[in-house]
């Protein structure tokens, strides 16, 4: 399906403002936390299933080769990377992040994890947040090693972050199973109270180390991924209870973001409500370009939302009209669209303020 005029003509002028923002910017180091939204290879240097190592994940990346990432191509960070004007981040436990390649920033965020250390606990061997906070603390030792300390505290509070924690505190773990631990320990809405509690804790020690640009996403839709309809719909009806759960989480985040800037003086923690983003593709696909937003691109059974994408899957051959790669995870397009509103966005989508006005105000800052 073509895109319309009026899209064509926002696609231009985005690239028109991400021209000039990559201009403006300053080399800043990119840094990003999470789970597999956001994984960009890690867990391929762990014994763990939380992977994306085969093919055909990576068919539209530039090398037409699997990566880690669980995308057919670019992912979120890749996507802001480019839009920022910066080289993509490497894994943080590559052997290839050293030297010069170690200013660029890391990526720390491992498939899997959660905001609890016991979301996804049936997949062995993935870095915790604890451990991608104690890397983040080890790269600090190895960048001042490389070029001092001051530079290095230069480099730290002069960073963006990208933060993507919460979907797998539901999926993974609160509805894993039927009458889950945490959930004969919670009620949703405690539940709910509960992991933002935690999560505060996690921000606070990023902003203790010295992080000052951080981009926190709350979860997507959760009950209308090709995965959950496989399990869960008859006519292609979002999960109620996800669908519940996402409701609860997205605006207690951005409250607690919002608490935690006026506790700090300062607008350090941004709120990304990717679930709005994926909200406005999976209710009119059309619109974007989309032919279905509930059938995955890669998977088999009802929706191709059962299992996980492997050689033996169904594949479509044009993934620019799905906006679901997999039976969890966006497609490069439907990232480009989140990545978009990231970039652009008003504040239904990015608050309090988007990433071009960000990095304006921040260059601005930096030239005084």
């Amino acid at each position: 399906m073509a895109p319309s005029k009026s899209l064509c003509l926002f696609w231009f002028s985005l690239f028109t403002i991400l021209r000039n923002v990559a201009l403006e910017a300053d080399a800043r180091a990119f840094f990003v936390f999470g789970d597999s939204l956001v994984d960009n290879g890690n867990n391929n240097y762990l014994a763990t299933t939380a992977r994306a190592d085969n093919v055909p994940y990576g068919i539209d990346y530039p090398t037409g080769r699997p990566t880690g990432r669980f995308s057919n191509g670019f992912n979120i960070p890749d996507l802001i990377s480019q839009a920022i004007g910066s080289e993509a981040t490497l894994p943080y436990l590559s052997p290839m992040l050293t030297g010069q390649k170690l200013l660029v920033g890391a990526n720390f965020a491992s498939a899997g994890v959660g905001i609890l250390n016991d979301t996804g606990a049936q997949f062995i061997n993935i870095i915790r947040m604890p451990g991608q906070i104690a890397y983040l603390e080890q790269y600090i030792q190895r960048v001042s090693q490389l070029i001092g300390q001051q530079e290095t505290d230069r480099l730290i509070s002069q960073s963006l972050t990208l933060m993507t924690l919460g979907g797998n505190d539901f999926v993974n773990n609160y509805y894993l199973v039927p009458f889950s631990a945490r959930s004969r320990q919670f009620a949703l809405t405690d539940y709910v109270v509960y992991i933002i509690t935690e999560y505060r804790k996690i921000l606070m020690r990023l902003h203790e180390i010295g992080l000052r640009r951080v981009l926190v996403t709350g979860t997507g839709p959760l009950g209308c991924v090709p995965a959950e309809l496989a399990q869960h719909s008859s006519n292609g009806e979002c999960s109620e209870q996800l669908q519940r759960a996402a409701g609860l989480f997205n605006p207690q985040l951005q409250t607690m973001l919002d608490s935690l800037n006026r506790e700090i003086g300062s607008h350090t923690f941004i709120g990304v409500n990717i679930r709005q983003t994926n909200l406005d593709f999976i209710s009119d696909p059309a619109r974007y370009g989309f032919v279905t937003s509930k059938i995955a691109c890669c998977g088999q059974g009802p929706y191709n939302g059962i299992g996980q994408c492997t050689p033996q899957s169904n594949l479509c051959p044009n993934r620019d009209i799905y906006a679901f790669w997999d039976p969890f995870h966006p497609s490069e397009k439907a990232n480009r669209l989140i990545v978009q509103q990231i970039m652009i966005g008003s504040t239904d989508y990015i608050s309090p303020m988007n990433l071009s006005t960000i990095m304006a105000l921040d260059a601005a800052q930096i030239n005084v």
